[in-house]
């Protein structure tokens, strides 16, 4: 294989870091992960929404952390020492997601995701940007972007 022809291969395949939630799998973009840690107890925001947590002190700085289960609509079980924190950028701002344990790091090749299908109409299934199928299990993309509402969007 030519070094072009070896580049083009390379540049169809994401990086994509799996994870437990709720007893469903699902991933994100590995570029967007910052760091992965362990369970931290966050202290409560009042008036935030029901899917986010509270915050923690990370290095100085506050970051929010959302529950996933919550958000995506799944039942969520409380917080305990095995649950993780995956520290994402989301455009502007930098979040924790909780969930309940990350399982590995996987290379897709674009043409290996697929849509997913329009018949989906609970909240959480809006977040989902594609499904791929790795060793017979099926995974949910996450749209990370649409995780947070659009403060603009809201407002207006």
């Amino acid at each position: 294989m030519t070094d072009v022809a070896a580049t083009a291969v390379e540049a169809t395949e994401r990086e994509l870091l799996s994870f437990r939630v709720g007893g469903q799998e699902y991933c994100v973009d590995i570029m967007s992960v910052r760091e992965i840690r362990g369970w931290t107890r966050p202290t409560p925001v009042p008036g935030s929404p029901h899917w986010v947590r509270g915050v923690i002190n990370l290095r100085g700085t506050v970051l929010p952390i959302v529950d996933l289960a919550r958000r995506l609509g799944i039942s969520a079980e409380d917080a305990s020492d095995r649950n993780v924190i995956i520290v994402v950028h989301l455009g502007q701002q930098t979040v924790g997601l909780l969930v309940d344990a990350v399982s590995d790091i996987l290379s897709i090749a674009e043409n290996d995701m697929r849509p997913p299908p329009d018949i989906a109409s609970r909240e959480g299934e809006t977040f989902i940007k594609a499904l791929t199928v790795v060793e017979e299990r099926m995974l949910r993309v996450l749209e990370l972007a649409s995780l947070l509402p659009d403060t603009g969007r809201e407002a207006a």
